[in-house]
């Protein structure tokens, strides 16, 4: 039995579509039956409606097979449509790798110091370094923060893609992110406090709102273990920032506190405009992590 992505009804007989990935009822089994996100590249004859006919289009697909790519509809730049997740997860992982080891060890620029603070961190001595915006979201505070972040997302980051598309859930994560930064960053600069902030779980905050709104009894498993409502890990993620925020300010314990209840906000209002399409989440996720605090001065999001 698997449930369809799009109403939340069993289904003994499944379809999963070739397009967006996602598993369906027969109600709902025609991409234009569940809003597929595929549906984009239904402009492109030389991929959707490829009939194996035409010679222009069986000279295109030998060449994709001598890559070795599966492209599938729409070209070479298909093969990463449905997969923004797993490429975002990569980038976080690739950014690590270059903060802790390319950095320091290649290029000489130190953990710490100040270039190393304005290449991967989005903080209040330059807030207008564009960059930042984006590297600081990608950029992480230690092993035990990406590894959560990377969880989360993991789990929560499908879901949200085959709702909205690849192209929205790129820009919502991205966006989201550094708008969560900046939120922490002018706040700072607001109260003339020096803050420094880096990590995807301002990002990744909003998708857990967008999920909240749609379906907000969805059932997770916190830690692996704990079984609740997604409207309720979400009220007690909510509470606990605010919280932290009143007791110890919007940085409290190395974490910036703002930025999780921006990018929660953002996914809040991002999820109420998808509820006017109707649309359902699936009814259990499993996820978990671990950590908290900071590392130095640099706020962990």
């Amino acid at each position: 039995m698997a449930r369809c992505d799009r109403c939340g009804e069993e289904e003994g007989m499944p379809y999963q579509c070739r397009l967006c990935g996602g598993t369906f009822c027969s109600e709902h089994r025609l991409p234009e039956n569940h809003d597929c996100p595929g549906l984009e590249g239904w402009n492109d004859p030389n991929g959707v409606f490829d009939s194996g006919f035409d010679d222009s289009v069986s000279s295109s697909s030998s060449k994709s097979s001598v890559l070795g790519l599966d492209t599938g509809p729409g070209g070479v730049l298909a093969y990463f449509r449905g997969n923004a997740t797993y490429i975002l997860l990569g980038l976080m992982w690739l950014m690590f790798l270059v903060q802790y080891a390319v950095a320091p060890y290649v290029l000489g620029i130190e953990q710490g110091t100040r270039a190393w603070l304005d290449l991967f961190t989005l903080n209040t001595s330059h807030p207008l370094y564009v960059w930042t915006w984006v590297t600081s979201v990608f950029a992480h505070g230690g092993l035990t923060h990406i590894v959560f972040n990377s969880i989360v997302l993991y789990f929560f980051g499908p879901v949200v893609e085959r709702r909205i598309g690849s192209k929205k859930f790129v820009a919502l994560f991205l966006v989201s992110g550094a708008l969560a930064g900046l939120a922490q960053v002018g706040a700072a600069l607001a109260v003339s406090a020096p803050a420094a902030v880096l990590g995807a779980s301002g990002a990744i905050a909003a998708l857990m709102g967008v999920l909240t709104v749609l379906n907000p009894n969805l059932r997770i498993l916190l830690y692996f273990v704990i079984p609740m409502p997604l409207w309720v890990a979400t009220l007690l993620f909510a509470g606990y920032s605010v919280l932290m925020s009143g007791v110890g300010g919007i940085g409290a314990g190395g974490v910036a506190q703002l930025a999780h209840l921006a990018g929660l906000a953002l996914g809040l209002l991002y999820g109420v405009k998808l509820k006017r399409d109707g649309e359902r989440a699936p009814q259990e996720l499993r996820f978990g992590g671990g950590g908290g605090g900071g590392l130095g001065g640099r706020r962990r999001r």
